[in-house]
């Protein structure tokens, strides 16, 4: 899923968040929650089907507080060796 860039789709029905990174020192303040909601309001004018994510355990209750549900452990990514949840926000 990540590793080969020809699997993007530009005018997919899905748009996928590929990560959410905030300086330490800018943590806690809300800005990555502003990231998420310009995120959610840009997809949703372009007429999407909704975002998906994927993110460790310890994330899952943060993006669900976005509306992101939890579809379990990907099989798609493994990425540094770990389980990552998919996520996915339907509108």
């Amino acid at each position: 899923m990540y590793e080969k860039a020809s699997m993007h789709n530009e005018h997919g029905a899905w748009q996928m968040i590929f990560g959410v990174n905030t300086l330490p020192s800018y943590r806690n303040h809300g800005f990555a929650g502003q990231l998420i909601q310009c995120a959610i309001h840009n997809a949703k004018i372009q007429g999407g089907k909704g975002l998906v994510l994927t993110c460790k355990d310890r994330l899952v209750p943060y993006y669900a507080k976005f509306g992101f549900k939890n579809e379990g452990i990907s099989d798609k990514s493994t990425h540094g060796n770990v389980s990552w949840n998919q996520m996915r926000l339907t509108f």
